[in-house]
């Protein structure tokens, strides 16, 4: 039972860590190679699609959704999608789709004459599902060695979280001392008087039956 109670709550904590990284804005220095437009019907990969853009049909089996496609200093290459998520989740409010792929455009350049950019983004790549990472916002840098801005944003929402969760579990403990504990200490009691008073039944059918012997 220990392990299973302690399985369930890492379990609990990595899902809950695995939402928040891929929910949470991130940050990547890039060159941009190329920008282009794909024909997309997403299938079991759905749930890592965005919607259409607003103003579009919703529901359709497929649409056109834009891709920039980068290279990451000393990392590879990256590839990203640009969809809007209008009023959806995650709550980037994001109806510019068209105006980033046309600043992802102007920025692409080669490995001879390279301008480098930054992209936010949020989500996960992964090349056996076909998940890429879908980009918030772009602007161009100096240089490779341009220093990343901090996540505030990042920091704020994990600070309000965790004082949302010690809260819950401060008032979860409090409720627990005043109304289970005592409950339970009350059923333990019972449960003991019970067992005391079978054992002491039991005891006295041994007397009688060793008395009844002895009588023989």
């Amino acid at each position: 039972m220990f392990y299973v109670k302690w399985g369930f709550i890492i379990g609990i904590w990595l899902i809950l860590a695995s939402f928040l990284h891929y929910t949470l804005p991130q940050v990547d220095l890039v060159r941009i190679t190329d920008t282009y437009e794909q024909r997309i019907e997403p299938g079991e990969n759905r749930l890592f699609w965005a919607q259409a853009d607003a103003g579009n049909a919703q529901g359709t089996v497929g649409r056109d959704v834009f891709f920039i496609q980068t290279q990451r200093p000393g990392k590879g290459v990256m590839v990203y999608r640009n969809e809007d998520t209008g009023w959806g989740w995650p709550p980037y409010f994001k109806f510019d789709t068209a105006n980033l792929q046309a600043e992802a455009n102007d920025l692409r350049s080669t490995a001879s004459n390279p301008q480098f950019a930054m992209i936010r983004h949020y989500g996960w790549r992964n090349e056996l599902f076909s998940i890429y990472p879908n980009a918030i916002s772009i602007w161009p840098v100096e240089s490779a060695e341009a220093s990343k801005p901090l996540p505030w944003l990042n920091v704020l929402i994990l600070i309000v979280l965790a004082a949302i969760f010690y809260g819950i579990w401060v008032r979860w403990r409090r409720f627990r001392e005043k109304r289970i504990d005592p409950k339970l200490e009350e059923m333990q009691d019972s449960w003991e008087a019970t067992e005391d008073r079978w054992a002491e039944k039991c005891n006295r059918l041994r007397r009688w039956w060793a008395a009844k012997r002895r009588g023989y």
